[in-house]
């Protein structure tokens, strides 16, 4: 019929005002932040659900929520505004054109010490860019950066890399025991003293976890344990209160560090155990940029972890070997 409205249709636009209000969880700040005011957000959010004939949001909510149709578009709304500032980069010039978004996976072994000055190194290099970080669980980032949630992670290596990502390794660490202070003699066996104690064992939940149980499976090592804890704060604290003793990664060690003092740390009392953590992303997506963040990366963990750790510690001294 002349005159009658056309079907509703999805844009870029309305894709990126529906990942802002997401990610605000308030159409206001959604606002403010894409310089549109409230009413043109809502509109757009209106029509991207008549596109999609679905409803993503329930905006009554304080916070708004996401239903689940908007949980499952907006891992897809990620990837299209990726896809999209990708494309727009090759269009501009390759990479020399700006880049307006980067979204950052990170292990929880980096949060305090190597993400806020990495961060803020990256913005000095990127001046415009949004970045945006999750802190998770090796798996999880995977998981995201196969999804294209993410646009790089700096997590464990977890086995052959995938055909699409480019991998920088950072560093290699070997497990160490931690046992509270005093409690074994270090020059005596071992193995057999610790096999009197109870593990308090890394989640095998997750990949650390999973990789410390596997190697006890194939050493046919039976270690009993009452206690598994995803908090390397939590399990070190149980340590040092005589609760038993743990095997970790000196990062580990060193993100728990005020609790050391009550500990001993000492090499593992059977084959080595390692584990490298490696930069992995997009092959040929973002140019030289993994490369950079990977080298700063590395140098920041040198200088303001390795180095302090090692002096502070002298059995981390050498533990962590930058690759």
């Amino acid at each position: 019929m002349a005159g009658a409205a056309g079907p509703a249709r999805i844009t870029l636009w309305g894709i990126e005002v529906f990942v802002a209000t997401a990610e605000e969880r308030s159409i206001s700040a959604a606002a403010r932040r894409l310089g549109a005011s409230p009413s043109a957000v809502s509109q757009q959010l209106t029509n991207l659900e008549a596109a999609l004939g679905a409803t993503l949001l329930l905006r009554s909510a304080r916070p708004v929520v996401l239903t689940s149709a908007g949980e499952a578009f907006r891992r897809r709304a990620e990837a299209i505004l990726n896809e999209a500032a990708q494309a727009r980069t090759e269009v501009q010039g390759t990479e020399h054109a700006p880049l307006g978004r980067l979204r950052l996976g990170m292990i929880d072994d980096l949060e305090a010490d190597i993400t806020p000055p990495l961060l803020t190194r990256l913005a000095e290099r990127l001046p415009g860019c949004q970045f945006l970080l999750e802190t998770n669980a090796s798996h999880v980032l995977y998981d995201q950066l196969d999804a294209q949630a993410l646009d790089l992670i700096v997590a464990a290596e977890m086995g052959p890399a995938q055909s699409w990502a480019e991998v920088h390794p950072l560093w290699s660490e070997d497990f160490l025991v931690a046992v509270r202070a005093g409690e074994v003699d270090a020059d005596g066996d071992l193995l057999a003293q610790l096999r009197d104690r109870p593990l308090v064992h890394y989640t095998t939940r997750h990949h650390m976890g999973r990789l410390v149980q596997t190697h006890l499976v194939r050493l046919n090592l039976t270690l009993a344990h009452r206690f598994e804890l995803d908090s390397y704060h939590a399990l070190l604290a149980m340590v040092g209160q005589g609760e038993g003793w743990t095997i970790l990664p000196p990062l580990a060690l060193m993100r728990a560090r005020r609790l050391l003092p009550g500990l001993d740390i000492l090499p593992l009392p059977f084959e080595r155990l390692s584990r490298r953590i490696v930069l992995s992303a997009r092959a040929g997506q973002l140019g030289e940029l993994p490369s950079l963040v990977a080298e700063e990366t590395r140098e920041l963990l040198d200088r303001l972890v390795l180095g302090p750790a090692g002096e502070a510690y002298p059995s981390l001294k050498g533990k962590v070997t930058l690759l």
